[in-house]
């Protein structure tokens, strides 16, 4: 393309055969005490075990007094892989701290650019590969990934003569794009905050590759839209590397998932229709057939738990054996059972119609409709939204689980042997402000 062209690659190095590649002034840094050494260009910290942190100040002139750093309100965020650099060897991941190159060469210019016209640089970036966790069954490896990592930071870093901040999101946690934990984190790192006299959001702006863009027949899809999605949830101002730098127009997009789709006027708390259900029969097993994050186990509590029914979840009991045995207890005390799994294709689902038949009583069927993006959208909010959103503590699911679902899924069907099914589609249930936080990109 013709901006690797244009790229410009950090200068090689160049190692002499049979001579020493130690220095004087290594030398005498090592057996320089460490009360006068001059302080490191980049430091670091993590939070949580899950976002790294740097912030680097060029090395300062000693016969200058020290500066005082300003606090600047206008932000200026830029993604790192494929906006700010590229691989040198075309890889995907940098095979060393020297692989990489500028993703275009006006990329410094135009970044030194920013903060002479006040703007303070954060480079924020979602780094799944890397670990943070400080106990002993770290691998090596992934000690030699970081240090290789944060090598590379300080070599690209190392080209400006102004500080920036640099945060990497490590976790499928509050802080990965499009979430808005690294955006908190900025802002209080800065000593900023989005009122009185904090930061200016209308003059912030964000540059990603991430943008969601449709292929061309020159130019490859994005891989998703989280970089946009991002920047509309902070409320700013989105490029992608293309419009930022090199000034071309936007080109089409598409969000791989709109969660305002799923809500209309009817769909609040106060204004929505509620799944009709009523317990039929003295006695019977009631199974939840639907995705993770479906509305499940809401459902059991607010509908079936009042009506009398008890609860078979695999969650709890880890294992379809134990459910079984648990049902088996609660219908020899006469009490309805209603079986709280996925229960996503048929040969699952006759192991419950085998055991009502055994006991006599009617099986029925629950069918939660909504599709896996929205089911993993919501387990994602209810696991990192906050307490209101998730009142059993539940961790955030493995992609692994919604696909596993997807691909084993049959619709229920009354030939199985139920003796109906009752359909229930998504409904929100929340307040206004509760609204506004599901509606934020989380995936």
């Amino acid at each position: 393309m013709e901006r690797r062209d244009e790229s410009l690659s950090p200068p090689p190095f160049k190692k002499r055969k049979q001579e020493s590649t130690t220095t004087n002034h290594a030398v005498n840094k090592f057996f320089t005490p460490t009360s006068k050494k001059a302080p490191e260009s980049l430091t670091w910290r993590t939070v949580h075990e899950s976002l790294l942190l740097g912030r680097y100040a060029p090395p300062q002139n000693e016969n200058e007094p020290p500066k005082q750093p300003e606090k600047r309100r206008k932000i200026a965020l830029f993604d790192l892989d494929s906006t700010l650099v590229l691989t040198s060897s075309g890889n995907i991941y940098s095979k060393d701290a020297s692989d990489w190159k500028w993703w275009h060469i006006s990329v410094p210019s135009s970044i030194k650019r920013l903060y002479e016209d006040g703007y303070q640089v954060v480079i924020i970036s979602n780094q799944g590969r890397l670990s943070l966790k400080s106990d002993l069954k770290t691998a090596k490896a992934d000690q030699r990934t970081l240090s290789t990592f944060k090598a590379k930071i300080s070599a690209i870093l190392g080209h400006f003569d102004f500080p920036i901040t640099f945060f990497a999101a490590t976790s499928r946690d509050v802080y990965r794009k499009p979430r808005v934990g690294m955006w908190n984190e900025v802002l209080e790192e800065l000593d900023l905050d989005e009122r009185n006299d904090g930061v200016i959001v209308d003059e912030c702006f964000f540059v990603g590759d991430a943008g969601g863009r449709a292929a061309t027949v020159s130019q490859k899809a994005d891989h998703a839209s989280s970089d946009r999605d991002f920047a509309t949830n902070l409320g700013v101002k989105f490029s992608t590397p293309e419009e930022y730098f090199l000034n071309e127009e936007p080109r089409p997009y598409v969000r791989h998932f709109e969660p305002s789709d799923y809500l209309t006027e009817a769909s609040t708390s106060t204004d929505s229709t509620p799944i009709a259900f009523e317990k039929k029969n003295p006695l019977d097993i009631v199974i939840l057939c639907g995705s993770p994050g479906g509305g499940k186990s809401t459902f059991y509590f607010t509908k079936l738990r009042p009506l009398g029914y008890e609860r078979a979840n695999q969650d709890t009991l880890k294992t379809r054996e134990k459910c079984v045995v648990a049902a088996r207890k609660m219908l020899d005390e006469r009490l309805s059972v209603a079986v709280d799994n996925t229960n996503a294709d048929t040969e699952v689902r006759a192991v419950w119609v085998k055991l009502a038949r055994e006991y006599g009583v009617p099986v029925r069927c629950v069918y939660f409709t909504a599709p896996v993006r929205l089911c993993e959208h919501n387990d994602t909010v209810r696991a990192l939204a906050g307490e209101h959103f998730n009142p059993e503590k539940r961790v955030i699911l493995p992609h692994s689980a919604f696909a596993g679902f997807r691909a084993r899924f049959k619709p229920p069907n009354v030939k199985e042997g139920f003796e109906d099914i009752v359909r229930a589609d998504f409904q929100f249930k929340g307040d206004e402000e509760a609204r506004k936080v599901w509606c934020r990109y989380w995936i």
